[in-house]
């Protein structure tokens, strides 16, 4: 046995000797870390990756990306730290529930700046502050999400349905949008529409996603706009079964399904190249929160993939024109709020004013 422990011993002080010749990890200028989904998932978290890797390949920067283990803040912070001490300069980090990490995450690290997508710093008692080495970015959604439902319901389909992820505010603004696209082109085309409503709780593909998409299909739903990450795959599956159609969200996801007929566009990849190049050329908008929307080309439709017959490119441009120049009301997950002030996720309260949708909300 005292042999057996010495051994043990001189291969442990062989290990550590070894070790300590190694040369030191390979950094990395700029990390993203993603929220609980994956860079692969064909939405949210690709989109804002290919913007780093875009930037990051075309002017030699190293990068990499971290991918939490957890939806928690401490794992959020963990993983920031180890970009921070792999030598990360900007730390990219996509998603809401970012947004109390970072209101920490600035000022435990000064000296790195931070590019929060899709929201705004703030602790959890809802003081906001952005400091002067981070930007938040946020986009209006509810644009993009009205231009689907409009475009939907042009092309003949008055059974829609909004399968969300998360009740996170993005994803309200998407589907507030949709429902009120829908009742403007209703209105237009003195048609019913009826649209199923539903927020996963998570941004997965799973089998219950899947199912609920199924038995929407099955009972009459004709179009599903699916804006939950990785919800997206469940609902086409469920599509291609029932031989269905669906309306992809954040990137265009046509390539993913046959059942693609359009896909509601936000320009994460171009957000994120746009600030990588900021910093580097000195002129980052550090302490600012920007909205992006359709004044600055940020949000719209994948026309270049549009399989939606009754919205053509001249009729896209038109009605893109009046949302640049905010002739048409579209509101957002603000709509509706509780005794609280805080957002009510709920869409049913545009029944009181719709005429041709009634929203089911389920």
């Amino acid at each position: 046995m005292k042999k057996f422990i010495a051994l043990l011993m001189a291969v442990a002080m062989v290990a550590l000797m070894a070790a300590a010749c190694t040369p030191a990890d390979e950094t990395y200028e700029i990390a993203l870390i993603t929220d609980i989904g994956t860079i692969n998932d064909k939405s949210f978290n690709q989109g804002t990756w290919e913007g780093v890797e875009r930037y990051a390949k075309e002017n030699n920067k190293t990068y990499t990306y971290y991918q939490p283990t957890a939806q928690e803040d401490a794992e959020y912070l963990s993983k920031i730290e180890m970009a921070v001490n792999a030598g990360a300069k900007v730390i990219v980090t996509p998603g809401f529930l970012f947004e109390t990490v970072i209101y920490q995450a600035q000022d435990m690290y000064p000296d790195c700046t931070f590019i929060l997508i899709d929201g705004n710093p703030h602790d959890a008692d809802y003081n906001y502050k952005t400091g002067t080495n981070t930007v938040g970015i946020t986009y209006a959604e509810q644009q993009c999400g009205f231009l689907a439902g409009y475009a939907a319901v042009k092309s003949g389909y008055t059974k829609l349905g909004y399968q969300g992820g998360m009740a996170v505010p993005a994803v309200i603004n998407y589907g507030f949008g949709f429902v009120q696209g829908a009742e403007y082109a209703a209105k237009e085309l003195g048609v019913e529409v009826t649209i199923n409503y539903n927020y996963s709780g998570n941004f997965s593909a799973t089998p219950e996603n899947q199912a609920r998409a199924a038995s929407w299909y099955t009972s009459g739903t004709e179009i599903i706009f699916a804006a939950g990450g990785a919800v997206g795959s469940s609902v086409m599956s469920a599509a291609e079964e029932a031989q269905k159609f669906v309306i992809g969200v954040d990137v265009d996801q046509s390539g993913e399904s046959e059942t693609v007929l359009n896909s509601a566009l936000k320009g994460l990849e171009e957000s994120v190249y746009q600030m990588l190049t900021a910093y580097y050329e000195g002129s980052f908008p550090g302490g600012q929160n920007i909205i992006m929307d359709a004044s600055k080309n940020a949000v719209g439709l994948a026309m270049e993939s549009n399989k939606l017959e009754g919205m053509d490119q001249a009729a896209y441009d038109a009605l893109f024109a009046k949302l640049v120049a905010n002739e048409i009301e579209i509101k957002n997950n603000q709509a509706f709020l509780d005794a609280n002030g805080q957002p009510i996720p709920d869409p049913s309260g545009f029944n009181e004013t719709f005429e041709y949708v009634t929203v089911v909300y389920m």
